[in-house]
């Protein structure tokens, strides 16, 4: 059974020892999905109990994609006037508070059994039985009471030595573990702070977690976590185990594969939209539909539709996705957008320059991210006198026998009047016919000298956002490099 009737309250609880992995941003994408849809909460608890692991500067990554993303949060403690997420270090009075409680109840004891010792019990029972693993700890101090409280000591829960602990899984249904599997695990260190299971179970039960959600990887941990639910008399959430994100090989999702970290795709000029679009499908899906907006996911978006097999990472997808979501965006949205990247290059443009402007439809079409709109527009904006070529084009297409090709298009470009397309393709089209010569002896030396590529929009749209002057000026200077 898990709540009945309650508002949909779901956690995304990572651990701050790295990078934000786009398999736990999945995690924080359905859970935060469902609450939107439902009129729920979506809660952010920062699980920095790994004393040795833990960082400030991780958990600054996860909070910085979080907000990227905008996967924003319902819940949590005041800072400068907006709701910071729960860190489980600010809560250590809470979980000493819950170990006493079950301690009373007889659910868990006080252990002063050392590490030595634990060793030398796990030795005896591996030298016992020839090498042979699974080894149990059953703690001397198991029914004991007479141990002094101020003397170091973990607590332990006290785990029955038979029955089944079980739940129904919202994707994989019923699952049942034997009790004997399982040892008395610790639920707090000597030290104060909780282990994984203790300190993410009292949590979930204090934040009254209606749904948890979280990598299958967790599934060992799950019923360890209801037996503290059981023996605190509290009411169980349903349960939801996501299969890992795996790369094209099979194998779990690495930099080997592809980006792991969700900032690392900010930094490659990706959408977040794009992001959370590839995501939500990479597990989900809704009929033959590849591509939503955010909204349509809050909408659509279905725990039966979400796969039990391991997604697995497509990069080509991936910036399918991406691309699509690029052509959403207005040509005034895509400049103010491609601005910073521009400025990363050198380039000071304004997002209302009527250049930009201009240039963004014709130059989007090829591009899946803003580093590459940024790239294709990075030419426009160079000084004429500054352009670079590429060596392999300016090998091929800017020669002594295209001369009288570019020195023929610099008359026809000088006389255009007015300076428009249609008036340039019409001479230039003239001039081609008339002297029987290809489109692409003239197309390809003209692309090369204006923007110094041999891929570019076409020429009459990039003679006009040129402008006739910036045009002049740079097949001029191509007749100069050509004639040495």
């Amino acid at each position: 059974m898990g709540y009945t009737g309650a508002m949909t309250r779901v956690r995304f609880a990572p651990s701050p020892t790295g990078s934000l992995h786009i398999g736990g941003v999945r995690t924080a994408l359905y859970c935060w999905l469902y609450a939107r849809q439902t009129g729920g909460q979506f809660v952010l608890r920062i699980e920095d109990t790994d004393a040795a692991r833990s960082t400030d500067e991780a958990t600054q990554v996860v909070l910085e994609s979080m907000r990227w993303l905008g996967l924003d949060w319902d819940e949590g403690p005041e800072v400068g006037g907006d709701a910071g997420p729960y860190f489980q270090t600010e809560r250590l009075g809470l979980y000493k508070e819950y170990a006493d409680k079950l301690i009373a109840s007889g659910h868990a004891y006080r252990c002063y059994a050392t590490k030595e010792e634990i060793a030398e019990m796990r030795a005896a029972y591996e030298k016992a039985s020839g090498g042979k693993r699974g080894f149990r700890f059953r703690s001397p101090w198991r029914d004991r009471t007479d141990g002094d409280p101020n003397v170091p000591h973990s607590v332990r829960f006290k785990t029955p030595l038979e029955g089944e602990t079980g739940w129904d899984d919202v994707l994989r249904g019923p699952i049942s573990v034997s009790n004997t599997e399982q040892q008395d695990f610790v639920l707090l260190r000597p030290n104060g702070l909780p282990l994984y299971n203790f300190g993410c179970a009292v949590d979930d039960i204090t934040m009254k977690m209606t749904l948890v959600a979280r990598g299958d990887d967790h599934m060992v941990n799950t019923p360890l976590q209801i037996l503290i639910y059981k023996a605190l008399g509290a009411e169980l959430p349903r349960f939801a185990h996501l299969p890992m994100v795996h790369g094209p090989d099979g194998k779990k999702l690495a930099k080997r594969h592809a980006s792991v970290g969700v900032l690392e795709y900010r930094d490659l000029g990706y959408l977040p939209d794009g992001v959370i679009n590839y995501l939500a499908r990479l597990g989900w899906s809704h009929g033959d539909q590849e591509i939503f907006t955010r909204q349509e996911l809050i909408e659509k978006f279905s725990w039966e539709h979400v796969g039990v097999t391991a997604g697995r990472y497509d990069g080509k997808k991936f910036e399918h996705v991406q691309a699509q979501h690029l052509r959403m965006l207005d040509d005034a949205e895509l400049a103010t957008g491609v601005v910073p990247w521009l400025k990363k290059r050198g380039l000071d443009v304004a997002p209302d320059d009527r250049k930009l402007i201009a240039a963004i439809a014709p130059v989007q079409l090829r591009c899946a991210t803003f580093i590459e709109l940024a790239d294709g527009l990075d030419y426009f904006f160079r000084p004429d006198d500054a352009l670079t070529y590429e060596e392999k084009g300016q090998r091929k297409f800017m020669r002594a026998e295209d001369l009288p090709q570019l020195k023929t298009l610099r008359e026809l470009v000088a006389a255009a009047d007015p300076f428009d397309a249609e008036t340039l393709e019409a001479s230039i089209k003239g001039w081609i016919e008339r002297d029987a010569l290809k489109m692409k002896a003239v197309a390809q030396p003209a692309r090369m000298a204006l923007t110094g590529r041999t891929k570019s929009p076409g020429l009459y749209e990039t003679l006009v956002i040129l402008g006739r002057e910036s045009s002049l000026a740079r097949i001029d200077r191509a007749i100069a490099v050509i004639e040495g």
